[in-house]
């Protein structure tokens, strides 16, 4: 099986994603995405033109979109495919010489075997003992074996740490993209990158790199033993071998394209996949089994074509070479035939040029599967710089540790601040100005889409305002270093995701150190005693994947618990009452209050026995503040809350 084959294989099997997804369907190219997330030094998007360019391109199929993907025009820009393969080798170079030398010298012992087959047909002849070529013979088979094992085993074992550090830099760098790059990506397909696309790096070091340079050599060296026997045969193989050799390399531009859109191809099928896995329960109770599988088994269809284009090609260029090579031998036996019933070769030589034409198949089998090889690895990388290329966040400074918090609570100012995500959708700010003064609640209100969670999202920086000022205790949110903005801050998600893993490390994601006293405390004012007690293993039980094991409301306290371990100096709540009964939604309201005394509260609410206690109420409407002022003052003056206290306020609180 052809390196290209078998990397395909490898794709297929690699290709599941994780997180959200779009499925078969792209929301424009990688390239389109990737630009779109530059944007400027912020992260946003640049502009509507290029979002609407996104946009349109929304719900076409997998095999379109895969067809159109142009992932390796992404990286046109930088440096090139070679050039960055080369930059991942350049650190085991050192140990890559030394197994391309052991494998070279295990090849190199077998070009001396039609030789010696020679002496041992010439001794046989002559009525002497063959011992001693057969010894040279099974010696250098045993030697050569060794050698070449060996030096296969360093090329497998530093492939295989190429492919670790690439994960390693590729999952770092993902985790540091800006929240804009990865919203327009399809998780599937990062995936696949991180998997199947790092895993062709091993091959193209085994058979791209080292094995073709050694296919080099050993090609040489076998015309160099071929000669010594016949010039006459040799030139008689290299007219047949030159000639096939000539049609074999217009095949190689078309592996290349074929095998670029094969890992393609298999980064939808995971992310179509992925999206059915993400809504699970969606699915079964729509009764869109059918529906989902056969989009998913559209996207399937899809990769199963690329893959079989990828096998067509790679096998009209296996068997044309292998082609070559009969061909040659029938040409080598129709002359060398001739020449030895005229008595001008000897019959051992023409076996041993024999010997030496199908020997000449590891080398130029070697040269054809190295240059595949050398094509998909180049897909890869190319598929590896896009994402490395994407605008990511600063990394936090080596061996910083986030201090001690203050006692003293964060301020927030917004001043005329626009923003607007970059796609089809109207802009989410149009001019936002309100105050957050330094400890107590305030509280956001308005009606779906007034642009409440955006606020959220500019204060976490996971993504920068248009214009306008935003200041966090008096100083621009961008003179912030993104680590301590962040440290001080806690973000109690509308959503409250839980990790896979158990209900402690939930608990303590956002305080790694925190100390089992404060994790006693956070746990017993959420109200999650009862969850903790009947729980098999406690603290140190499974939550499943997503915290399947618990209730909505469940998952929400234990959001709020991992942000009250953190200590925050501002505390961001999203509709943290939405999934909670009566009783616990009284404890939480009555912890929100307490929090109010000690650090800034802001939070987003729609149950007025949330908001009606509020110190002050801001209330947005289409991305612009209306009013603000508190519970009293709003239901007397503002017709919008009013409306809001006694409709959908006022029944959330029922």
């Amino acid at each position: 099986m052809s390196t290209v084959a078998r990397a395909t294989e490898a794709n297929e099997g690699e290709g599941g994603g994780e997180g959200e997804n779009r499925g078969p369907e792209e929301v424009g190219t990688f390239r389109e995405r990737a630009e779109q997330s530059a944007g400027e030094p912020g992260g946003k998007a640049t502009g509507k033109a290029e979002g609407k360019s996104a946009g349109k391109t929304t719900g076409k199929a997998a095999g379109k979109t895969t067809e159109k993907a142009g992932v390796g025009e992404a990286g046109a820009g930088g440096p090139s495919p070679l050039r960055l393969l080369l930059s991942r080798v350049r650190p085991h170079r050192g140990v890559l010489v030394r197994a391309g030398l052991l494998s070279l010298a295990g090849s190199g012992a077998g070009l001396a075997m039609p030789l010696m087959a020679k002496h041992a047909v010439d001794a046989f002849a002559a009525d002497r003992s063959p011992a001693g070529p057969l010894v040279a013979l099974t010696v250098l088979v045993l030697a050569g074996a060794c050698l070449s094992a060996y030096g296969r085993y360093l090329m497998s074992r530093t492939g295989e740490g190429v492919v670790l550090r690439a994960r390693d830099q590729l999952v770092g760098r993902i985790m540091r993209l800006k929240v804009p790059a990865v919203d327009r990506l399809t998780p599937g397909d990062l995936q696949s990158r991180v998997t199947s696309d790092t895993t062709l790096l091993r091959t193209v070091l085994s058979s791209g790199l080292v094995e073709s340079f050694n296919s080099v050599l050993m090609l040489l060296g076998t015309i160099g033993f071929m000669a010594y026997m016949d010039l006459t045969l040799l030139g008689v193989t290299l007219v047949v071998i030159v000639g096939i050799g000539a049609v074999t390399s217009l095949l190689m531009p078309r592996i290349q394209r074929a095998q670029l859109r094969a890992q393609e191809s298999v980064g939808a099928m995971g992310a179509a996949l992925d999206r059915v896995l993400q809504a699970f329960r969606t699915v079964k109770a729509s009764g869109a089994e059918e529906r989902e599988t056969a989009a998913v088994a559209a996207a399937a269809r899809h990769a199963h074509d690329r893959g079989v284009s990828v096998a067509r090609w790679s096998s009209v260029s296996d068997v044309t070479m292998a082609m070559s090579i009969q061909l040659a031998f029938l040409a080598v036996l129709g002359v060398g035939g001739a020449r030895v019933a005229s008595g001008s070769l000897e019959i051992s030589s023409l076996i041993a040029f024999l010997l030496y034409l199908f020997y000449l198949m590891g080398p130029i089998g070697g040269l054809v599967e190295g240059w595949t090889g050398l094509q998909s690895g180049l897909a890869a990388v190319r598929r590896i710089y896009e994402v490395e290329s994407l605008p990511g966040e600063p990394a936090a400074a080596p061996g910083a540790v986030r201090q001690e918090i203050p006692a003293t609570p964060l301020g927030v100012t917004f001043r005329d601040v626009t923003f607007g995500y970059g796609d089809e959708r109207a802009p989410a700010h149009k001019g936002v100005t309100f105050d957050v003064p330094t400890g107590g609640l305030v509280a956001l209100v308005g009606p779906s889409g007034a642009g409440k969670s955006t606020v959220f999202s500019l204060l976490e920086r996971f993504y920068d305002h248009d214009s306008g000022t935003i200041t966090v205790d008096g100083r621009d949110i961008r003179d912030w270093p993104l680590a301590e903005l962040r440290g001080s801050l806690a973000y109690v998600e509308q959503d409250a995701p839980v990790l896979a893993g158990t209900l402690r490390e939930n608990l303590v994601f956002a305080a790694p150190d925190a100390e089992e006293k404060a994790l006693t405390e956070a746990v017993s004012r959420t109200r999650l005693d009862t969850l903790v007690a009947r729980l098999p293993e406690g603290l140190d039980t499974a939550v499943g994947h997503r915290g399947v094991t618990l209730s909505g409301g469940e998952r929400q306290r234990i959001a709020i618990a991992r942000a009250l371990l953190r200590r925050p100096r501002l505390l961001l709540l999203d509709e943290v009452t939405s999934q909670l009964d009566a009783v616990n939604e009284q404890a939480l309201r009555d912890v929100i209050l307490e929090l109010a005394e000690q650090t800034t509260v802001l939070v987003i609410a729609h149950r007025l026995s949330t908001v009606r206690h509020a110190d002050r109420i801001v209330v947005l409407e289409d991305g612009r503040v209306r009013t603000a002022g508190t519970h009293e003052e709003l239901i007397a003056g503002d017709d919008l809350y009013r409306e809001l206290a006694t409709t959908q306020l006022a029944a959330d609180a029922r």
